[in-house]
């Protein structure tokens, strides 16, 4: 077929170049180019501006929520961290006051107990001397009822005045309190 071509165009006596179209083809297609750029540039070329331009609109918007939100969040951190610093103060000062009130109070039990223990001393003090003003009284009277039936038994005779038995018995207590 490639043949026939070739054989064709030299029947016909063309020195005309294959490869460089007819001044009618030139034409044809300079008009038709004009009308497509034409209708490009008045119809598809405004859309995409427009298509374009929104998208840029909506990328820059999205950008500028990006950086607030960025801000807000840095500026919560900051306020986080501000709470934080602040809440670990307050607990160390609690910390601080219950340790003093802690130390006052176990201050103040150590008073009390030192007050109760002087106080219950004291009590004790007094119910001994008592107890031994009490044996002491009960002694006299013993050792005077048997000193008496000693001096009796030794000297033959009763002693049965109480006066006179009385201040034999207390000359016999003070010289014991002598010898000690």
């Amino acid at each position: 077929m490639l043949n026939a071509l070739v054989a064709y165009a030299a029947e016909e006596g063309h020195n005309t170049n294959p490869l460089i179209p007819a001044w009618y083809d030139i034409l044809w297609s300079a008009v038709c180019f004009v009308i497509i750029l034409f209708v490009f540039w008045r119809v598809a070329l405004p859309k995409m501006k427009t298509l374009l331009d929104q998208r840029a609109a909506a990328i820059e918007g999205n950008i500028a929520k990006a950086d607030e939100a960025q801000r807000k969040a840095e500026a919560a951190l900051e306020e986080y961290t501000a709470q934080l610093a602040e809440a670990r103060k307050e607990a160390g000062e609690i910390r601080e006051a219950a340790r003093e009130d802690g130390k006052k109070i176990v201050a103040e039990a150590r008073e009390i107990a030192s007050a109760e223990a002087a106080r219950l001393t004291a009590a004790a003090h007094t119910q001994i001397e008592a107890e031994r003003q009490s044996a002491l009284v009960s002694l006299r009277s013993e050792v005077g009822t048997l000193a008496l039936d000693l001096a009796g038994r030794v000297i033959g005779e009763t002693l049965s005045d109480d006066a006179k038995a009385k201040g034999v018995v207390d000359r016999f207590l003070a010289d014991l309190e002598k010898v000690k």
